[in-house]
């Protein structure tokens, strides 16, 4: 697949640092992750980490109104998977980050503060042991998959 562009208007372009309002949908070999068209577009700050930098780049010099599809090979948008990032967390571990009554199920994601309590990140629940432990995969989903990345630019400020 190549990449391809459809202009509908030369207005303002993208550049670094820029605030977008903007549709975008990324799938992988299991179809959509994250799907804005027909929905509520999203807005960000290109440089603050909203956007994997793969992403990003492919965006850089596209025109306000602009739509443009962009063909990712496996690990160029989200690298790799790692191994090291499925991780058993204990269910003492979990009872002290959250609800000590939650149920996990395969499949759900979970989020989790960091430790400066700044942000967060999320894995995914691969495995719930008879002693309450969860086997999390902390890999983005399209974490060693080909992506495709579509995106319409609506307002740059």
């Amino acid at each position: 697949m190549t990449d391809s562009f459809v202009s509908t208007q030369d207005t303002a372009r993208v550049q670094p640092g820029a605030f977008l309002t903007l549709h975008y949908r990324l799938s992988g070999a299991t179809g959509d992750v994250v799907n804005t068209f027909g929905g509520k577009p999203s807005t960000l700050t290109l440089g603050m980490g909203e956007l994997a930098p793969a992403l990003e780049e492919k965006i850089i010099g596209l025109a306000e109104g602009e739509r443009a599809s962009f063909a990712l090979p496996a690990g160029a948008a989200f690298s790799e998977r790692n191994p090291e990032l499925v991780q058993w967390v204990s269910r003492k571990l979990l009872s002290a980050q959250g609800d000590p009554n939650e149920q996990y199920e395969v499949g759900e994601v979970v989020e989790f503060p960091t430790p400066d309590g700044e942000g967060s990140y999320a894995g995914a629940v691969v495995q719930v042991r008879e002693d309450g432990a969860v086997l999390f995969d902390f890999n983005h989903p399209l974490a060693g998959q080909p992506v495709t990345f579509e995106v319409e630019i609506i307002g740059i400020i």
